[in-house]
């Protein structure tokens, strides 16, 4: 099965809610739907970045599974930028 990655560019979060708690609200959100291989905090460009990897059967169900996380952080956090790569050999092609 292919592995997926879906890139978040954080933003603002809400009043209450820890810079660690993103990245797991992100990670339980596609685990709900799919398996999750990883998952990691990383700056790019100077913007901070939650980065789930998981598995997904085709492009259309992984763009799906992080259109679901996108949509259930809406109230935690503000999400700038989102962006589906698919693992194809040793490199990362965008999807969505």
């Amino acid at each position: 099965m292919p592995s997926y990655r879906v890139t978040l560019a954080v933003g603002a979060l809400a009043p209450g809610v820890a810079p660690y708690a993103v990245l797991r609200a992100a990670a339980r959100l596609v685990a709900e739907q799919v398996v999750v291989e990883a998952q990691d905090v990383r700056l790019i460009r100077g913007v901070p970045c939650a980065v789930v990897r998981y598995e997904a059967a085709d492009d259309e169900v992984a763009i799906a599974v992080a259109r679901l996380a996108v949509a259930g952080l809406r109230d935690t956090v503000e999400i700038r930028s989102d962006r589906v790569t698919r693992r194809d050999g040793g490199t990362w092609t965008p999807i969505a």
